[in-house]
């Protein structure tokens, strides 16, 4: 069904079609929407699940936590100071090896106090053992919230996924949007059913300690079956397409990159502000290309250094800073870089902090300082220090 919703609609909607038993909700804004949606389908009756209306952010995430140690399937939602806020949390779900799936609207953290979207929220808490993917529109959206789930309850990986929304970019922002219907969901995504969990007749330590001469163990697998979780995507968007029809290509998204010079990589919906410049630019004869990092966990190193092994150079554009650094996007592209021993040399630019608009004619400087050879400091805030103007 063809449905006009908006990203945070999009993504209720996935949920419902995946049938989680168990809901933790806490509202915060732009995350507010997708669990008053929730609320609205069960008590409609339109979702089976135990919806529970907690005290914080914290409080969410230990709550499904606590269901999915029984063996349920469940969802929470959250964004900004709330995600910081559950960060203690999130490695304790991560640990214990439970595939909750949590939608993050992606919202500059404090201070100064902002509501608008930027992606510092979820990419400082990369390390927290989560799979992250990262939505470009609200088809995706709700298509990444079935997909997660299919991917974190498989036993290879049996890991917990972020998904992460532009705040307002995506959340608050309508657009048509494919409604699949239930009994092909469910084709999709069979019942969760786990070893994993709390049970009277074959009793198991969920809430575990491990000292020096083991704790490395279980590190190691979780890093192991993160790094595997790679095989899982391209499975179950191999099956995603076979039900519903709509492709995904994987860890990254090229755009008229295989014969690319100069190569934009990006995350979330800034892709949808480069890919029309990626056009203006090869109309001018410039053979220019973008690169949207899909999933940010596991990390597409060799996806990224086969897409840019081509290139002249190479540009990251991101929606956020690592103070003192660099972006952390533009850090783990530079490794992937490295990893693979291309000498492709790269800028990072910083974008959109606060919810600022990201322009065309901000994008066109990023691809003429790689077209001119400017090799300027390691980070440059756009706006700020960032050259901007028109194709010339």
């Amino acid at each position: 069904m063809r449905r006009f919703l908006s990203g945070d609609e999009a993504f209720a909607e996935g949920v419902r079609l995946a049938r989680p038993q168990v809901i933790s909700a806490y509202p915060i804004t732009p995350q507010t929407v997708v669990v008053e949606r929730l609320s609205e389908m069960v008590q409609q009756g339109d979702l089976a699940a135990e919806y529970v209306h907690v005290e914080s952010e914290h409080s969410a995430l230990a709550c499904a936590l606590g269901a999915s140690a029984t063996g349920a399937r469940t969802f929470t939602a959250t964004s900004s100071q709330g995600l910081l806020y559950m960060a203690e949390v999130l490695t304790y779900a991560a640990g214990g090896r439970f595939p909750i799936v949590m939608m993050n609207a992606n919202r500059a953290t404090a201070l100064p106090w902002n509501i608008y979207g930027d992606q510092r929220d979820s990419l400082a808490l990369l390390d927290h053992g989560w799979i992250q993917a990262y939505a470009e529109s609200n088809q995706e959206a709700l298509d990444l919230a079935l997909m997660a789930y299919r991917i974190a309850e498989d036993p290879r990986v049996a890991t917990p996924f972020m998904v992460n929304l532009d705040g307002f970019a995506l959340t608050h922002t309508y657009e048509p949007v494919d409604v699949p219907d239930p009994a092909e969901a469910d084709a999709f995504l069979p019942p969760y059913v786990t070893a994993n969990r709390f049970d009277f007749e074959a009793p198991v330590s969920i809430g575990y300690s491990a000292g020096p001469e083991y704790n490395r163990y279980f590190k190691y697998w979780a890093h192991h079956d993160m790094e595997g979780a790679a095989a899982v995507v391209a499975e179950a968007e191999a099956q995603f397409e076979a039900v519903f029809g709509r492709r995904y290509p994987g860890l990254v998204d090229g755009y008229r990159v295989d014969d690319a010079d100069y190569v934009v990589v990006t995350l979330g919906s800034a892709a949808g502000i480069v890919r029309p410049a990626v056009d203006r630019w090869r109309d001018a004869g410039v053979r220019a290309g973008m690169l949207r990092i899909r999933y940010m966990r596991p990390f597409p190193y060799g996806e990224l250094a086969e897409a840019l092994a081509g290139a002249k150079a190479v540009a990251v554009l991101e929606r956020d800073v690592s103070f003192g650094a660099e972006g952390t996007v533009h850090t783990n592209v530079s490794s992937a870089l490295h990893r693979a021993g291309l000498g492709v040399p790269t800028l990072g630019f910083i974008g959109g902090l606060g919810g600022d608009d990201i322009t065309a004619a901000q994008v066109d400087g990023v691809l003429r300082r790689l077209r001119d050879g400017a090799r300027g400091p390691v980070v440059s805030f756009l706006g700020i220090d960032g050259a901007e103007g028109g194709v010339a």
